[in-house]
């Protein structure tokens, strides 16, 4: 974080479990990326992690906890290593033993106060939202990462729950893969009510290849500015990466200076 002007830069961004995708047709030719190890994905995932430096909190979805198609690499472990992102916690959503174990993550430069991961509702389990807490109990900062449903009617439910919780939350930061387009988010009531506003951003996150769609999305509660938002033009996954550069409220930017850990 910025302390001299209060800044917080946040991304959010589906890595595909460190598959680079190119065409349409690369889904069913090298769908087998999805479930074998293959050669280049520690490299592609290296190129992920020098676009994560340069933010304060990141968000990733479509990650591998450690499994045979990913060299058992734990994926969050390493792009935060690789990142120097000191802090980073990792949900699995989906856990089919040593063959796949998918899920998201965030990571932090800040240190966190509190993570609690959620359980989405849906017609098919495997959907989660991971709520993390930085700064002090009487101000806190709360990161919500989220990767929701592509039906619409599970969608809808889990966006409901994930206002019921926001609606707790003072300074929140809602972030992720969303599946569906902006114009959905800001005129659902749930969403509107807890506080939450879509971050304006231009451009489109998916596919990379030919951005046509804007599934991928930062929204905020009213303390929080934002000052810059925009999709970033790097093709390593299926989706591009969206960027969020905040302006937070003295009194949430000194409560994030001055938290202890909540291990401390």
């Amino acid at each position: 974080m910025h302390q001299a002007d209060h800044r917080l830069r946040v991304l959010t961004y589906n890595i595909q479990v460190g598959i680079d995708t190119g065409r349409y047709r690369q889904y069913l030719t090298r769908g087998w990326r999805h479930v074998l190890p293959f050669g280049g994905r520690q490299g592609n995932l290296d190129r992920i992690a020098a676009v994560l430096r340069g933010y304060d909190i990141v968000a990733l979805q479509e990650i591998d906890a450690g499994s045979y198609r990913g060299a058992f690499l734990n994926q969050a472990q390493y792009l935060a290593d690789r990142a120097g992102f000191p802090n980073w916690h990792l949900q699995v959503n989906r856990n089919y033993g040593p063959l796949a174990r998918h899920g998201i993550a965030i990571l932090s430069r800040l240190p966190p106060t509190g993570i609690r991961e959620c359980r989405l509702p849906g017609f098919l389990p495997g959907r989660g939202a991971l709520l993390m807490s930085f700064g002090s109990r009487e101000r806190p900062l709360h990161v919500l990462a989220v990767h929701l449903s592509l039906g619409r009617r599970s969608r809808e439910r889990q966006l409901r729950y994930l206002a019921r919780l926001a609606l707790r939350c003072r300074d929140l930061i809602l972030l992720g893969d969303l599946n569906c387009p902006a114009w959905q988010l800001q005129s659902h009531a749930g969403l509107s009510h807890a506080g939450l506003r879509v971050a304006d951003v231009e451009g489109h996150s998916y596919p990379s290849w030919r951005p046509r769609r804007n599934l991928d999305h930062v929204l905020v509660t009213p303390a929080l500015t934002v000052r810059r938002a925009g999709v970033l033009e790097h093709p390593l996954s299926d989706h591009l990466p969206v960027a969020v550069e905040l302006e937070l409220p003295p009194a949430l930017a000194g409560s994030l200076r001055t938290a202890p850990p909540a291990h401390a």
